[in-house]
């Protein structure tokens, strides 16, 4: 732990080297590189440690998880930052992975946590660009799935949901049918209300998928048509 202020451009520049020796750069070994570098900026305040996450943004030499994970890592950091902030960190993603990243480490758990309001979210549904609707999707899977330490939060997943429910990109598509699945393991019961009453405007994707992992567990399941 250091009191001392980070040099964010010289430590980005470092792990980017650090990652680019790994020899395979897959998530588990890159994920130990940021567990190490986690533990190094443990003393640093939250708004360095956001600029870091951004300087790693901007270098694009890294994949964005490492960046998100610093954030979400940094005990307190996330609980700081204002709805305006969280955006920030969202600007210019342009591929789903950047999508499931950011709404899965930061934008997620902010609304779970009470960070930014339902409000923000439901207006990146009204987006003109497909990956703010669907971060607006993703970003419903922390309230719902064990894994992101979601409770179970049907009214607020599907009010976003019944927002979404005419887009066809396929982008957003997919990511209503994970929104789906991941509420259908705290509320069965829930899911398959809605399905069943939106059968007719829902996506053939989605019905199928969600169908199936309620019935089976699974989502496509060996031998499902």
């Amino acid at each position: 732990m250091t009191d001392e202020p980070l040099d964010v451009n010289s430590l980005a520049v470092e792990i980017a080297k650090r990652v680019d020796a790994l020899p395979k750069a897959n998530v588990p070994s890159v994920r130990t590189v940021r567990r190490q570098y986690s533990k190094r900026i443990k003393g640093a305040g939250p708004r360095e440690v956001v600029e870091l996450a951004k300087e790693l943004y901007r270098q694009r030499r890294v994949h964005r998880f490492f960046a998100d994970e610093l954030i979400a890592n940094h005990k307190g950091t996330l609980a700081t930052l204002s709805p305006r902030a969280i955006e920030s960190l969202g600007k210019g993603m342009d591929s789903w992975d950047e999508v499931d990243c950011f709404g899965g480490y930061l934008s997620g758990p902010a609304w779970r946590d009470g960070v930014i309001a339902d409000e923000t979210v439901q207006r990146w549904t009204r987006s003109p660009d497909r990956w703010w609707r669907r971060a607006a999707l993703v970003s419903t899977v922390a309230l719902n799935a064990k894994s992101h330490g979601g409770k179970g939060e049907a009214k607020r997943t599907l009010a976003v949901c019944e927002r979404l429910i005419d887009d066809r990109d396929d982008m957003v598509v997919k990511a209503m049918s994970w929104a789906l699945r991941a509420l259908g393991e705290r509320d069965r019961a829930a899911v398959r209300r809605f399905v069943d009453m939106h059968r007719g405007e829902l996506a053939t994707r989605v019905v199928r998928e969600v169908e199936n992992k309620l019935r089976t567990g699974l989502k496509n399941p060996k031998g499902a048509k």
